[in-house]
């Protein structure tokens, strides 16, 4: 009888059960078609809408909203678990979090993984135009809340899956719009003219350490400042062409900063992953190729240095247009020319190669499910092993045992730019790192610091970000084959931010004394003082944030002068603000500044100015430069404006004072999309009118900046006596792939105003520059009675030094090729100038210390004639 009434309970309890899963609606319900369906994408809306109805249908969903994106749409996780787990959500969290700050005993961490759940996570919709992954979350989700085998009510009780469904809802929306256009016509397939993120397009998977983009701020503070995750699951959509997926293992170099238990760890969820594609017979499976574990900053290598397993895949067919891959044209290497990656089947790393076929948007969905559920599986068989782990890896990081940097770095309050000092703080705390400031002076040896000064131990958890972040990366030399070319790294090879921001930073070997409080949540800044004067004020130009006080300053009206020659403690570059006295206290609270009174204008030599407007062109190939270009100038509130090419040929160019060409290439720019390849409306570039309407512009006076590759564009267009001495250069005899390069600057030229006397440049397979000037030199022999050709109106504002060049990363045969050479110019032209940038000066939003340099070159195009003592 006690049987039958259990049998009973048991069928009562799972028709309940499959009662209400029955209720919990599907992905197609609310959008009408299946999820990876032919030529069907929905919209965020709709994704919104879903993801609403099941957390509100399932009580094994929890929805939370961590943020707005850029153009301020929500951006939410959802949490899926047991009803169980979820009751107790907050509990497991603390426990990730102990684990992962490694502060507990042994005994403790024991105790915590027996007791806790596995914390995975797992996102899609980040590169919007990798449009399946995005689409895919709503029916992971659906899935792991509802199913009920075995496999997935194990998933369920022993894991916290952390989904976040879209990483970039802006994106997604721009790419679902243009696709819903082009449906049916010969563009169905293209993406679209303009970036998928307001500011940085695909450069928003390269944001996260520095935190600029609102995105990656929410995702990080759930990552390294709240939920700890032990996986973190990248989902993305550039698969090797005739394969189906990458997934891990990587291929060499790792990061020496990252615990080798991450990188075995990484190893062993790749094979898993894998063996179960394997077993579900799903082929065209590869590994080792291409993608590295050296790089931190996208959002699945910045967790390595958090002690987590990263786990990037790359899947196959990113449109929802299906193609067909003719079986007979299988080529005979995947991946790229000089691969060992056959498709015969005798590669450990692609046993079981795809033969081609008929191909779809849903096989992309159900290879990254597939690849999901493997990281699923994984987590909740080892959970146990994964809550130890990360715990015993934060330990080792906390008493240095695999990685033994220092015993702490320290920022004084006394460096160049205050202000980025504190931002340098926020960027390592954005990323869990732990920051004190001292409380009171006190001494390290012989040196003294104030109170205020930071200290950054490295007995931590995150010793491994930490490090990383602060010290010269020393990238491996790779070459293709002994004795040929090098094989680039993925991304960078070298970041290394107090370089970058050009803050002083002191690293401390041996322990000291100094009493301090832990700083919670982000460094404030400290307000700026304000010293009272009949007159007005002089500003510093030591500081970016002084940039961003003048802009406000002129556009309320204010009367403001840029010194020209140092006078006692007056600095060339310094601000003469006449008045403001209403506004001063305020600027100088939000940013930081000091203002010094002034009782009377000082007899100096000066220039007025008045607030810049600028032309930023922009190409319909989409350019992440313009973008960070357009984010650059908004934080720092320049008024700007877009030039497209129909802008450059027809609009009157004389009302900006300088016009930007961010970094492209000459190609791109001249010609843009070529006739049938996008709408008719999108297509060429500025063309040689838009170029003579350009150098017009500049001969009347105008002011006209180029970075990097825009600079060949506009040296060949315009004949200006500078060549590029690296141009045609092969890797093999030149070679500096994403670095830091020492660079020395004229800080007496204006363009260098507030500049250090040496900075690291940003070098990403950049340029340099020498002054051609024509010689008394014919057939070998000198021509004595010919005079040599006048100097040219060229400055060189800043150099590339002549010996230690490479600050941080990888370089070849640098000395002999830009060793000495110029990296930024100067060059008149007609009644205006051309500013020439060898190098990126904002790139990716990250060398900070080279902002000036752009600020400046806007000024010079928005000041009068100087005006005398």
């Amino acid at each position: 009888m006690k049987t039958i009434f259990t049998r009973i309970i048991f069928l009562l309890l799972l028709t309940i059960f499959h009662f209400a899963n029955a209720q919990v609606p599907k992905p197609e319900d609310v959008y009408g078609f299946k999820v990876g369906a032919d030529y069907e994408l929905a919209d965020y809306n709709q994704i919104l809408d879903y993801l609403g109805q099941l957390a509100e249908a399932s009580p094994r969903v929890i929805k939370t909203e961590i943020g707005k994106s850029v153009l301020g749409k929500p951006m939410l996780l959802l949490f899926i678990s047991s009803e169980e787990n979820l009751a107790k959500l907050e509990e497991y969290r603390q426990i990730s979090e102990s684990m992962a700050r490694a502060k507990i005993d042994e005994a403790t961490a024991i105790q915590y993984s027996k007791e806790g759940k596995a914390v995975i996570w797992i996102d899609g919709g980040m590169h919007a135009s990798e449009k399946a992954h995005g689409q895919m979350t709503s029916e992971l989700a659906w899935r792991v809340a509802t199913e009920e085998s075995d496999e997935m009510k194990k998933i369920r009780d022993n894991v916290i899956f952390v989904l976040m469904p879209v990483m970039n809802p802006d994106g997604l929306d721009i790419v679902v719009d243009w696709y819903r256009q082009q449906l049916g016509t010969p563009f169905e397939t293209t993406n679209p003219p303009w970036l998928y993120h307001h500011y940085v397009g695909h450069d928003n998977n390269r944001d996260w350490f520095m935190n600029n983009m609102p995105e990656t701020y929410h995702v990080n503070e759930e990552l390294y400042n709240k939920w700890y995750p032990q996986i973190v699951y990248n989902q993305h959509q550039t698969g090797p062409s005739w394969s189906r997926i990458f997934v891990p293992p990587f291929s060499d170099p790792v990061n020496p900063s990252i615990h080798p238990g991450v990188t075995t760890g990484t190893n062993l969820i790749g094979t898993a992953m894998t063996n179960r594609f394997a077993m579900k017979n799903m082929s065209g499976v590869v590994s080792h190729l291409q993608y590295s574990m050296w790089w931190n900053g996208g959002g699945r290598t910045t967790p390595y240095f958090h002690n987590m397993i990263g786990i990037l895949t790359e899947t196959s067919h990113a449109t929802p247009t299906p193609r067909f891959y003719p079986p007979d044209s299988i080529p005979k290497y995947i991946g790229h020319s000089r691969g060992n990656v056959t498709v015969d089947g005798t590669k450990i790393f692609y046993p079981y190669p795809w033969k081609g076929g008929e191909s779809h948007f849903r096989d992309a969905v159900d290879y990254m499910i597939t690849g999901s559920m493997g990281v699923l599986d994984y987590a909740a068989d080892r959970k146990e092993e994964l809550l130890y782990n990360i715990y015993k890896m934060g330990k080792d990081a906390v008493n240095g045992t695999i990685l033994d940097s220092c015993y702490a770095y320290v920022i004084p309050t006394t460096t160049w730019d205050e202000g980025e000092a504190i931002n340098l703080v926020n960027i390592l705390r954005g990323g869990g790192i732990e920051v004190h400031q001292a409380s009171k002076e006190f001494k390290v040896g012989d040196k003294k610091y104030k109170e205020g000064s930071f200290i950054i131990y490295a007995e931590q958890a995150f010793r491994p970000y930490l490090t990383d972040l602060m010290e010269k990366q020393n990238y491996p030399n790779k070459e293709e084959y002994p004795g040929g070319p090098p094989v680039p790294p993925y991304d960078l090879a070298g970041w290394t931010l107090p370089m970058q921001m050009g803050v002083a930073v002191d690293k401390i070997s041996d322990p000291f004394e100094v009493k301090t409080q832990e700083i919670t949540g982000r460094s404030s800044i400290t307000p700026g003082k304000v010293k009272k004067a009949n007159y007005g004020y002089i500003l510093s130009g030591k500081n970016n944030a002084a940039y961003n006080v003048i802009n406000k300053l002129l556009a309320s009206g204010v009367s403001i002068y840029r010194i020209t020659e140092a006078s006692g403690e007056i600095s060339q570059g310094d601000f003469i603000i006449a008045g403001a006295h209403d506004q001063v206290t305020e600027l100088a609270t939000e940013h930081g500044v000091d203002f010094t009174g002034i009782n009377e204008a000082p007899s100096i030599s000066k220039q007025e100015m008045h607030k810049p407007k600028v032309g930023i062109y922009k190409s319909w190939v989409p350019n992440m430069d313009e973008g960070w270009t357009r984010w650059l100038l908004t934080e720092y509130n320049f008024d700007w404006d877009t030039l497209h090419d129909s802008d450059i040929r027809t609009r009157d160019l004389s009302q900006f004072d300088a016009i930007i060409i961010p970094n492209q290439s000459t190609e791109q720019i001249l010609n843009g999309h070529r006739k049938g390849f996008m709408p008719e409306e999108y297509t060429g570039g500025m063309g040689l009118e838009g170029s003579l309407m350009i150098k017009q512009y500049v001969e009347k006076g105008g002011t006209l900046i180029t970075f990097d590759r825009a600079s060949d564009f506009v040296i060949d267009q315009f004949g200006l006596p500078v060549k590029n001495p690296v141009k045609g250069l092969s890797d093999k005899q030149f070679f500096i792939p994403g670095s830091l390069i020492r660079t020395d600057i004229d800080t007496s030229n204006p363009l260098a105003f507030g500049m250090q006397e040496q900075v690291a440049a940003s070098f990403n397979r950049s340029r340099a520059f020498e002054i051609l000037v024509k010689e008394n030199v014919g057939e070998g022999g000198n021509e004595k009675t010919v005079k040599v050709g006048a100097r040219p109106d060229v400055t060189t504002v800043a150099n590339y030094a002549k010996e230690d060049l490479l600050m941080s990363g990888w370089a070849l045969n640098e000395k002999k090729s830009i060793g000495g050479k110029g990296a930024l110019m100067r060059v008149g032209y007609g009644n205006g100038n051309v500013i020439l940038f060898g190098f990126r000066p904002q790139f990716r939003g990250q060398p900070r210390v080279t902002y000036k340099l752009v600020f400046n070159s806007i000024y010079a195009g928005a000041t009068v004639e100087e005006i005398e003592k």
